[in-house]
């Protein structure tokens, strides 16, 4: 098991955010092999772990041919840009952006007086020339709730061969994954504490193991990336 904590990164950011990079996968970033981050895993390819300034924003940019997961953590942002604009997202809630061929303008905003957290996830497409979209989860607590990845015959999450799912949990409550014949699982514990695989581990710590078992000792948020 490869433990990797926010104490190992170096602080970076831009705009109204700070950040932490704990995924910058050599295929896209050309300077990956010069930080002690972590390669992706399928075709997931970024983690940050950001904390908004006080009313910070990200300002207005673009994306495209990639599915960009904000994971909220900590307070609130206000969603502005070309899909769903005005969307609010609370702490403990997700939203998955799909960029696609078509691609998509946005920016994220600290609507309060506090510095808030939020984790971005970043996935290359299966399929290149997808049409844009957005799609907003509240995870239910003591589960693994999927928001991203599956097959295309369904709709609730965004199609792909890597998955994304979310954990919201309770002192004493649980979860398993294995990754089967598929490689090895992504496990980033974004807020609480517990036990991941027999060893103790505290917010803001990514793990790479062939599977993940996670007791939380209080509440916790725990975000796991595998391939389906």
């Amino acid at each position: 098991m490869d433990i990797l904590t926010f104490d190992q990164l170096p602080q970076g950011g831009f705009a109204g955010l700070i950040e932490r990079q704990f995924v910058t996968d050599r295929r896209v970033f050309r300077n990956a092999d010069n930080k002690p981050a972590f390669d992706g895993l399928g075709n997931f390819v970024y983690l940050a772990d950001a904390n908004f300034m006080p009313n910070g924003e990200t300002t207005m940019h673009n994306h495209q041919e990639v599915d960009v997961i904000s994971v909220m953590v900590e307070g609130r942002i206000t969603h502005a840009g070309s899909l769903e604009h005005g969307q609010g997202l609370e702490a403990g809630y997700a939203q998955v952006q799909r960029a696609g061929g078509e691609g998509f303008a946005h920016n994220e905003i600290n609507p309060d007086s506090t510095m808030n957290q939020m984790i971005q996830l970043w996935v290359l497409p299966d399929e290149r020339g997808e049409a844009a979209g957005y799609k907003v989860y509240q995870p239910e607590t003591g589960k693994l709730n999927k928001i991203y990845g599956g097959q295309k015959d369904q709709d609730k999450t965004f199609y792909s061969q890597t998955a994304i799912a979310v954990a919201p949990l309770e002192a004493g409550q649980s979860v398993e994954l294995s990754s089967g014949d598929n490689g090895e699982v992504l496990a980033y514990l974004s807020k609480g504490c517990g036990v991941i695989n027999g060893e103790t581990v505290h917010a803001r710590t990514l793990v790479r193991a062939d599977s993940i078992h996670f007791d939380a000792k209080e509440e916790s948020q725990l975000i796991v990336i595998y391939k389906e």
